[in-house]
């Protein structure tokens, strides 16, 4: 098969079991050069299986796995032109933090001595860790081990940087550092990075594409904004960030309506291409859905409810609103409100998308 242009990465048919238990199902993934793209999944979908087959720890049952354009599918893990970063960071404790970065040269090059202490000292200076060449991993905090750790996997000038949720084990505001200097250094390096986590919002944070996996199979591909504005299924919308789901059908005359029980109907402009009588759910995200007191002016049509209760995280109040006998979540930024027992609840038409009841996959 020929190389695609601007392709690094070629999985095709991807299988593998262990035992009796079927990891991944007829997989296949194009990644991009320079991409930096994501596995996202619940535990135990497959992800980091898939990353260490790339990787060549072992090898698929069935399928192929081509990087830049030469098949790679049975060599080995020293023979491939990748480098992995673990969850663990696995750096040597006996080893200073330049021996540790120059494994992998000693490993893989014929470098002299001096050609790699260049590297070395390069893949520091990038990390923003220069002058710890002499310390030990054990005297480095979590966030230091995790610096070296990528420059130990990048000095290898790897043709796909592979990361096995590397920031799990860090607290959440260095995390966040941190996502924007990986971010930041993989842009400056145009490496073609594959990212494995569970984290809905790093995913988001990092990525060019997420490729979101469930039960072993590749479920949906696209940038952050498609997967979270158009889910192909009712798994990853409830994955990927709340969704209030509301079930119905489509009008004769496009609207979508619906019995919200106690007497309370509605019917909303909705986006959608399916036909007339279609059974199914209106989407709808919490931070789309606006709150405004009714003051005995509204009209009709409005959609009126209560507000039974508010969490108030910080930044922002989840409101939990009551119509009939439905209860939505709206998105408030800001502390909790007042004075909305009767309530206007409206939102952007576009925002409200439709998912008929065949295409429903209840669960995650």
């Amino acid at each position: 098969m020929a190389p695609v242009a601007g392709q690094e990465l070629r999985l095709a048919g991807i299988a593998k079991r262990f035992d009796q238990v079927e990891v991944l199902n007829d997989l296949s993934l194009d990644v991009r050069a320079g991409e930096f793209l994501t596995l996202l999944g619940p535990s135990g979908c497959g992800k980091t299986t898939l990353l260490n087959l790339i990787a060549g720890f072992f090898p698929p049952d069935r399928g192929t796995i081509e990087i830049e354009g030469i098949d790679v599918t049975a060599a080995p893990a020293h023979r491939r032109n990748t480098a992995m970063m673990f969850q663990s960071y696995a750096l040597f404790p006996h080893l200073t933090v330049a021996d540790n970065i120059a494994f992998g040269l000693r490993m893989r090059t014929r470098l002299d001595r001096a050609e790699r202490d260049e590297r070395v000292t390069e893949a520091l200076d990038l990390v923003q860790m220069g002058g710890m060449q002499s310390r030990y991993p054990q005297q480095l905090s979590g966030g230091q081990q995790q610096r070296i750790a990528l420059a130990r996997a990048i000095v290898v000038k790897p043709a796909v940087l592979l990361l096995d949720e590397p920031l799990s084990n860090l607290d959440a505001n260095l995390r966040d550092a941190m996502q924007l200097e990986l971010r930041s250094l993989q842009r400056r390096l145009a490496i073609t990075t594959i990212l494995v986590t569970h984290d809905q919002a790093e995913a988001f944070a990092v990525s060019d594409r997420i490729a979101v996996m469930q039960e072993g199979r590749l479920e949906q591909l696209g940038t952050p904004s498609e997967i979270y504005r158009g889910p192909v299924s009712r798994k990853i919308a409830n994955f990927v960030g709340r969704m209030n789901w509301i079930k119905g059908r489509i009008a004769k005359d496009g609207l979508f309506e619906a019995d919200l029980g106690n007497g309370v109907r509605m019917r909303v402009p909705v986006k959608t291409e399916s036909r007339a009588g279609t059974a199914g759910d209106l989407m709808l995200r919490p931070e789309h859905i606006h709150l405004t007191p009714d003051m005995g002016t509204g009209s009709g049509d409005a959609l009126i409810g209560k507000v039974i209760s508010q969490t108030y995280l910080g930044a922002a109040t989840f409101c939990h609103v009551r119509i009939g006998e439905l209860t939505l979540v709206a998105h408030h930024t800001g502390p909790p409100i007042a004075g909305l027992d009767r309530t206007l609840l409206h939102w952007p038409e576009h925002e409200a998308g439709f998912m008929p009841a065949d295409s429903v996959n209840d669960g995650c």
